[in-house]
């Protein structure tokens, strides 16, 4: 788990599980109900069926870079503000 808190790592992860599970449900029904017609398109229908949930994946993946970015700021801050005081002192 990259996130530190807890319970939102726990959303945010059973979220991306549902994402996959949308991008996977999407192209197999579309790969499904378009094979027997034509196989391109098919498998066109297939990635248009899995955009979706690709989008929702990217969402959230994009929500944990932040959240990760903005842990590491903070923490990046601590230390600069910690090393300005010791120069402050001497």
């Amino acid at each position: 788990m990259r996130l530190e808190d807890k319970s939102l790592g726990f959303v945010i992860n059973f979220l991306l599980g549902i994402a996959w599970a949308a991008v996977l449900i999407g192209a197999v029904s579309s790969f499904l109900s378009f094979y027997q017609n034509n196989l391109f398109f098919a498998i066109v229908f297939a990635l248009i069926g899995a955009l979706p949930g690709l989008v929702a994946v990217l969402l959230l993946e994009h929500i944990i870079t932040n959240k990760e970015k903005h842990l590491e700021l903070k923490k990046q801050t601590k230390l600069l503000e910690k090393l300005l005081m010791e120069k402050e002192r001497k």
